[in-house]
């Protein structure tokens, strides 16, 4: 439908209103106003002299209530209310007022699309036009405060309306063509006053804003805090026009978040808890609103209602809707090429030059106080590696380290070590060195479990820790969807990253350290570690001293212990058939690492013959350990052979070193095997077999090579047979046997015995003996020492203390017949004359063949001479018999 004046302007008949009849005079007069008026506008330069001197020269010659001027704004296709005549409005007290003078009326409606289409001044009769669809709302505003009609003509600028005079009247008719020739005529000054006084604003907001940002300048450029900028900002925001809130968001490191930096709700305060949740929140960048404005060169002002329905889904816009901002303006903060962070302000107009000049400030600011809080944090943090540094020197052991990384990470890093692990002397394994339990006390039993692991330097985690330079961050949630098994312990914790790195003394990889938090700081990280390595390298260091020490004042204690135990020989006495035997077969064995087996009968030497194939070994430069199972109770057999860490058992009050430990490289003597149980049988086998033995409470492993030399006095297969040794153990045992002779099965080496050990014993006791005679030696040869050596060394010791002269007269051997000391089992099959006949030989072979006299052969059987004649005639035995062996 199409407005025009013949179809809807009306004239009123009143016949109380004369129209009056103008005259020459009148209407020269009139020209002089015209002229005069328009000499006004062109002086004007305050919007509100302009409706005053309107209104008083107009309504001096023509009839209206009140009058006002709009203009249009093509961007959004609107006009809206620039002067109003406030003083004369019937409108002013209508509920709606307030309402309408800030309303934005369409340029796309038929009613003032009339008035754009028509040069000359164009009146309507409100009644006519008010209900007409798309009618705006002030026209029936002032039909219902009494105003008929309105008269409006367009203001021009460059051949293009700029906006339009609204004249209203109560009384109809009151539009003449005298006064619209009038406004007609007017309309050109009008439309240049209002250019002018645009200008004038113009000209004034920017002197104003030219003043804002001076003032707001000198405010920044006092800031030196975070706090300062936050009340500098507030107090230059507050003075913006419908400004409701603001917000100011930092880029925070990780490059893809931003957080709350400074925060002003508005005058409606927001709900508490969602008030600390959003001042707590990091906000991605991606989010369809804020890289918008950080890729924007100028202010984007976006509707949080439209924004919302094209499903941005941010808190932050909940939260603008739940506080009724309809719009918010975003600026991005920025120093030189850096993006630093944004501004958000709730306001509904946005004065672009203005929020630049603002945000430029701001983001000096924010770029020195950063800068500052760097320097100020790196200062602090310099200082505090110096302190920890200090403490770190004075760290000796493994509790004093930990105590102090608990300390300083807790202090600094407000987060807990998750673990460190060290690299063991294999170069491959890495064990636990320490950790913090708690941090996992939602997953105590899976953590107890994971972190007694013992990995390698190729494990896939650790391998990439330990070649990196400056170790790796590992974030917990994509660590789960890799399918990463620590990361579902990691996860308990709440935290949302794993910082690790290598702990390295010099250009050597040590260890690796692992610490959970949601950030850390790079310098931090770095400079504890490097504490860390240090102190770690050094406590090894002082460990490794602790345990040679340790190992040297054990093997000095064993040795002063062997001193007093072993045989004092300087070489090992024999030149017989059955000594020679055993001397070849010594020599054989010796340069090899084979394991011996040394047999024989109490007191023939058993450990001299170890100890003179480990000396004529390529192990004779380490100390030869012994080991006595017999001696020892079978709950500390374990113990003694393996080792045992501090606490394994009641009395475990510090780490033992087992013998197989001290051994290592060297030759382990395992003396009376035959008494060891069979539980401690098993264990040994084990270690044999596998070559590494674990410390009883122990986790670990260690590997060891040890020569080893077994001895009993046992049959061990007898043993086998019964159950009472393991045939398994045996058969390892029995590489390599040694049988040793008996005493009495090497008479040839009696002499030579007693010589030795007379020369031993004389210098010892401080006696002068040079000789033995030829008795003792009778008595010594007719003996058949079931003692064997360390019997005969004894029994030398006594009679030497016995002897007052410088030859030995006389020898105490013991009472006693062989034959009691025989086995029953080997008398069990022979008649009483076999038994006879063969103790009778046996006698007489020792004795040299002499029957009767001193040391002979009666002297020994305890019968006359005669008698042992008749015997040995009854029983045949001749000469023959016992010079057999001789």
């Amino acid at each position: 439908m199409k407005f025009t004046e013949n179809s809807l302007m009306k004239r009123a008949e009143h016949p109380e209103i004369e129209v009056p009849v103008l005259s020459k005079a009148v209407l020269e007069q009139e020209r002089k106003m015209l002229l005069d008026l328009g000499n006004d506008i062109t002086s004007v330069r305050d919007k509100n002299d302009l409706l005053a001197l309107f209104s008083k020269r107009i309504k001096s010659l023509f009839y209206f209530t009140h009058t006002i001027v709009t203009l249009i704004d093509y961007k959004d296709e609107t006009y809206t209310p620039f002067l109003l005549d406030d003083e004369n409005s019937p409108i002013r007290a209508h509920t709606l007022y307030q309402q309408l003078i800030k309303a934005r009326f369409s340029l796309n409606e038929p009613f003032i699309q009339a008035v754009l289409h028509t040069a000359d001044p164009i009146s309507f009769i409100l009644e006519d036009i008010m209900d007409k669809p798309l009618s705006p709302l002030f026209l029936r505003v002032n039909h219902e405060e009494g105003v008929q009609e309105i008269l409006m003509t367009r203001l021009m600028k460059e051949g293009k309306p700029m906006g339009f005079i609204h004249i209203y009247t109560d009384r109809p008719g009151s539009f003449t063509k005298e006064f619209r020739s009038v406004i007609k005529g007017i309309a050109p000054q009008l439309s240049g006053a209002v250019s002018n006084i645009l200008k004038n604003e113009e000209i004034l907001n920017k002197e104003k804003e030219k003043s804002f940002l001076l003032d707001f300048s000198s405010d920044i450029a006092k800031v030196r805090t975070k706090v300062e900028l936050a009340a500098a900002v507030h107090s230059s925001l507050s003075k913006l026009t419908d400004l409701k809130a603001y917000a100011i968001r930092r880029i925070n490191e990780d490059g893809a978040t931003l957080s709350p930096y400074i925060f002003d709700p508005g005058p409606i305060p927001p709900d508490k808890k969602e008030q600390d949740r959003l001042v707590n929140t990091n906000f991605p960048i991606n989010d369809g609103l804020q890289n918008r404005v950080l890729e924007s060169n100028i202010p984007l002002l976006f509707n949080v209602d439209r924004e919302i329905q094209r499903g941005i889904t941010s808190s932050y816009l909940q939260f603008w809707k739940r506080m009724e901002y309809k719009t918010l303006a975003g600026i991005r903060l920025r120093n030189a090429e850096t993006n630093l962070g944004i501004l958000w302000l709730a306001i509904e107009e946005i004065n672009i030059q203005l929020l630049q000049g603002i945000c430029s400030q701001i983001s000096i600011a924010m770029a020195n106080i950063i800068a500052n809080e760097q320097v100020s944090k790196k200062q602090e943090e310099q200082a505090f590696l110096l302190d920890f540094s200090h403490d770190i020197t004075q760290v000796r052991t493994r509790t004093e380290l930990q105590d102090a990384i608990i300390r300083v990470i807790d202090k600094t890093m407000h987060t807990k070590l998750a673990m460190i692990r060290v690299i063991d002397e294999d170069g491959f394994h890495l064990s636990p060195f320490m950790f913090d339990r708690t941090l996992f006390k939602n997953a105590e039993a899976t953590f107890d479990k994971m972190s007694v692991n013992r990995i390698t330097i190729e494990e896939p985690y650790t391998s990439r820790v330990l070649a990196s330079k400056e170790g790796l961050v590992f974030n917990v949630a994509e660590e789960i969807r890799d399918g990463n098994a620590y990361a579902r312990l990691w996860e308990t914790t709440g935290l949302k990253n794993m910082y690790s790195l290598p702990l390295r003394a010099g250009d050597k990889n040590i260890g690796t350290i692992w610490l959970l938090a949601n950030r850390l700081s790079k310098l931090m990280m770095k400079g504890i570690c490097s504490q860390i390595s240090i102190a770690i390298a050094n406590i090894q260091a002082n460990e490794k001293l602790l345990a040679y020490k340790k190992q040297l004042e054990i093997e000095n204690d064993y040795l002063k212990e062997q001193i007093h135990t072993i045989y004092n020989f300087s070489e090992i006495i024999g030149h017989g058939v059955a000594m020679q035997e055993v001397y070849r077969l010594v020599s054989v064995v010796a340069g090899t690492n084979s394991t011996v087996l040394v047999l024989g009968e109490t007191g023939t030497g058993k450990e001299l013959i170890a100890r003179a194939i480990h000396n004529t070994s390529s192990r004779k430069d380490k100390l030869m350990v012994k080991v006595n199972c017999a001696a020892l109770p079978a709950s500390l057999i374990e113990s003694e052979l393996f080792g045992h860490e501090r606490g394994a058992f009641t009395g475990a009050i510090d780490r033992r070193i087992g013998k197989f430990e001290l051994a290592d490289h060297s030759t382990l003597f395992l003396d009376e095997i035959g008494e060891l149980p069979l539980e401690a049988q098993a264990k040994l086998l084990r270690v044999i077999q596998e070559r590494e033995v674990e410390r009883l409470g122990g986790k670990q492993t260690i590997k060891v090579d040890v020569r080893l030399i077994a001895a009993t006095n046992r049959n061990l297969e007898d043993a086998v047979k019964a159950g009472r040794f393991r045939e398994d153990l045996f058969y390892r045992l029995n590489v390599f046997p040694i049988q040793l002779p008996s005493l009495r099965e090497r008479p040839e080496d009696i002499e030579p015995l007693a010589n030795f050990f007379v020369a031993r014993y004389s210098r010892i006791t401080g006696r002068k003996i040079k000789n033995i005679s030829p008795k003792v030696l009778q008595q010594l040869g007719s003996y058949t020492w079931p003692g064997n050596v360390r019997e005969m060394e004894h029994l030398i010791e006594r009679s030497v203390l016995l002897t007052p002269g410088d030859t030995l007269q006389e020898v105490y051997i013991p009472r006693g017949t062989t034959a009691e000391k025989q086995n029953p089992a080997q008398l069990a099959n022979r008649s009483l004359e076999e038994v006879e006949r063969s103790y009778i030989i046996e006698t007489l072979q020792r004795c040299a063949g002499k029957i009767s006299g001193a040391g002979g052969a009666a002297e020994i059987l305890q019968i006359p001479g005669n008698t042992l004649h008749s015997k040995m005639k009854k029983l045949g035995i001749g000469k023959a018999d016992y010079f057999l062996t001789k």
